[in-house]
């Protein structure tokens, strides 16, 4: 809740403090809030409109019942009822919980106080600046949204659909500064401020091993890295090799130290010159390659999970920015030796996939859903590998 407050800033005050004693809605308090006919003439047309935001199939309570002698505040208690459900609808959607089984990006969203907010809402007479606090921030969404309320195209329209509920399952409050990997169109974003700052093309998983969704934060880099060979890639030859061929393993820089096979920093090695530090569960990090020439390729699904970014250096220095300069970079990399360079203020990033986002022109830009999650059947489980060129 602390994190939405932010968000509305002056508007969210507490609720006590907004609320005077000869308020309408301060009647019976304690067990519902009192709406006047305008709000919920106001509120029935936020429930009507919900369509717009790809929310048609949400069941949202009827709230048209008239009150009665046994039950004088019927309508409110109904209406109370329905604004928390179409709120909640606005924060998480309303895709069953098995559909984003797989979308492991952490959300508090439905931890937010929506009743508290429907309070302040009657009180300042103003439910449609709530409700639109409660859309995803980031202008990505308002472009989904946009296309899909001109959109006639039935197929296109279910795409939108999709991306626009994907961005409900996002935090509502992402960061002033965070990196958006979108294994969909093969790019990884840095956003400031709600707007792009600069877009790098990215190598994601095969489709026998998807890039998982999940988010954690990205404290530094670390330049000329070691590269930790799974278990299952040493079993795809590296280990034969460095059993049976010391010498060509050691032109490839593979080593087994204490039980551990590893290869040294160099040009061939598999992270290329450089990876994210990003702790996660998954052993999947952002990292460069030594092997460029794929990223000229429209669809890029190569590797065992991991992110492999084409211009590594240039995003290094970019969140290096302030901590090293662009020559001290370049040093650090000619001299082989392994540096881990802390940012300023970590961030966070977002592994993620949307079929669709909105282009510069106004225009949407529709990508292959290579991992076939279109169809939100995201319970079924996905194979995770331990990164790998």
């Amino acid at each position: 809740m602390r994190r939405f407050i932010a968000i509305l800033g002056g508007m969210l005050l507490s609720a006590s403090s907004s609320v005077s004693a000869s308020s309408p809605v301060t009647a019976e308090i304690e067990n519902h809030l009192i709406w006047t006919e305008g709000q919920m003439a106001e509120l029935q047309q936020l429930v009507d409109a919900r369509a717009s935001e790809g929310l048609e199939n949400c069941n949202i309570t009827d709230f048209s019942q008239p009150n009665s002698a046994t039950d004088p505040y019927r309508r409110s208690r109904l209406a109370t009822i329905a604004a928390n459900e179409l709120m909640m609808a606005y924060l998480e959607g309303c895709s069953p919980a098995s559909a984003r089984a797989n979308w492991r990006i952490r959300s508090d969203d439905r931890d937010i106080d929506t009743q508290q907010l429907l309070l302040k809402a009657l009180v300042r007479n103003d439910l449609t600046a709530y409700f639109d606090a409660l859309r995803p921030r980031n202008p990505q969404y308002q472009a989904l949204r946009t296309a899909y309320i001109a959109e006639n195209d039935a197929e296109k329209r279910a795409i939108l659909a999709i991306n626009m509920e994907r961005w409900r399952w996002m935090p509502l409050v992402m960061g002033p500064k965070y990196l958006l990997v979108n294994a969909a169109s093969f790019e990884v974003t840095l956003w400031e401020n709600d707007e792009k700052r600069k877009t790098w093309p990215v190598i994601v998983g095969k489709t026998g091993t998807p890039t998982p969704v999940f988010d954690t934060v990205v404290s530094g880099v670390i330049l000329n890295p070691w590269w930790e060979i799974p278990t299952s890639i040493v079993a795809e030859g590296i280990g034969s090799m460095v059993r049976n061929n010391p010498a060509a393993a050691r032109r490839k820089g593979y080593v087994l130290e204490g039980g551990r096979y590893r290869q040294r920093p160099g040009p061939g090695n598999a992270l290329g010159q450089m990876k994210l530090v990003m702790p996660n569960p998954y052993s999947i990090y952002l990292h460069d390659t030594p092997n460029k020439n794929r990223f000229s390729e429209t669809v890029r699904t190569f590797s065992h999970g991991c992110v492999r970014v084409g211009g590594a250096i240039d995003l290094d220095k970019t969140l290096l920015e302030g901590v090293a300069t662009s020559d001290k970079i370049d040093q650090i990399l000619a001299s082989r030796k392994t540096t881990k360079l802390l940012m300023e203020k970590p961030i966070p990033i977002y592994i993620a996939y949307f079929t669709a986002e909105g282009a510069e022109d106004g225009s949407v830009r529709y990508f292959p859903d290579v991992y076939k999650r279109d169809r939100l059947e995201l319970a079924q489980s996905e194979p995770t590998t331990p990164c790998a060129a």
